[in-house]
């Protein structure tokens, strides 16, 4: 018995939507109610398209972003906007290996295309890190570079001032609140081709920060995976 099994065990797995038991991942009610980004997304940023016509989410449509392409496993509503909530807020770190299990199941595809060298989880401020206990999306960095089988680097990218929660603000003051708010260790001469792993996005500005401190520290090129999308 390895030592997942015993913990599970011990702590049986449970629902990332409702916390109820379960082994299967997703309980089967739950199942139902998750709306998956599946064919119609924007081509840049991975935000489900409201008309599967379009190319281009209205925000891309306006804006260029700094990193390459971006894709997301859920559209930001309904159970998985709780879950998320529990899994960032209320120390539900074990939904992580959930996510990455279905991020690794629908979009490994997209991420071995990309030919991605190294999966990178967007930092917190330490402290804020401190406070939370933890840094959602490097629990998740780590859970889907075991079952990718691709080296997570923690120590890539790291905040240089702490900011202002970015839900409670407008698209031009998230711009302002993260300019300069990410740096990077320099990158070695070959190409990089980074995964960025966060558990939201919304309008893009923590995944453009992010790309431009480590564009700005070597040769690479930055995607982007998160959970969900949307807002």
């Amino acid at each position: 018995m390895n030592f997942r099994k015993i913990a599970d065990y011990i702590f049986p797995p449970r629902c990332p939507a409702c916390d109820a038991i379960s082994t299967a991942g997703f309980c089967a009610e739950c199942r139902k109610k998750l709306i998956y980004i599946r064919d119609s997304y924007c081509m840049q940023c991975g935000k489900p398209l409201e008309d599967d016509r379009e190319e281009y989410c209205p925000d891309c449509s306006r804006k260029r972003h700094i990193f390459d392409q971006g894709r997301a496993l859920f559209s930001y509503q309904g159970v998985i906007r709780e879950s998320l909530y529990r899994f960032k807020y209320a120390n539900k770190r074990e939904y992580a290996h959930v996510y990455a299990q279905e991020m690794a199941g629908l979009l490994c595809g997209w991420i071995r295309q990309k030919k991605i060298t190294r999966i990178v989880p967007v930092p917190l401020h330490p402290s804020r890190q401190r406070k939370r206990g933890y840094n959602q999306a490097a629990v998740l960095a780590k859970e889907l570079g075991k079952i990718l089988n691709l080296p997570v680097d923690e120590n890539l990218l790291f905040r240089t001032r702490k900011t202002e929660a970015q839900k409670q603000l407008s698209q031009k003051a998230r711009f302002r609140n993260l300019k300069g708010a990410f740096a990077a260790k320099e990158l070695p001469g070959e190409t990089e081709r980074i995964l960025l792993i966060d558990d939201i996005y919304t309008t893009g500005s923590t995944a453009d920060a992010a790309a431009d401190a480590l564009k700005r520290r070597g040769n690479c090129r930055v995607f982007i995976l998160t959970v969900a999308a949307g807002g």
